[in-house]
């Protein structure tokens, strides 16, 4: 049996997302998690739904001026959401 090095436990399920072609699936759903995240508990309060299809990240708002004043945002949250994955794996968001 061949001794390897040892690798960070991350390093490894990264490794196997990789070969079963689920990273970017992984990556949607980081994503979706890491929205409250990036907005803050405020705007979280409001948000009732959200997912990730196709690099699009819909999130579902409650408050009708809120959804109205983050539509105005959507460039920056995709950058900080992006950065907050460590990939650019959202193109756009749309608000429901």
């Amino acid at each position: 049996m061949k001794r390897t090095e040892p690798q960070l436990l991350n390093d490894i399920i990264k490794d196997y997302l990789r070969a079963d072609g689920m990273e970017q699936r992984h990556n949607e759903q980081r994503a979706a998690y890491l929205w409250p995240e990036v907005v803050g508990p405020g705007v979280n309060r409001y948000t009732t739904r959200r997912y990730v299809h196709q690099g699009v990240m819909h999130v579902y708002i409650s408050s009708a001026s809120l959804k109205n004043e983050l539509a105005f945002h959507k460039d920056r949250l995709v950058r900080a959401i992006n950065d907050a994955v460590g990939t650019p794996v959202i193109t756009s968001i749309t608000f429901h």
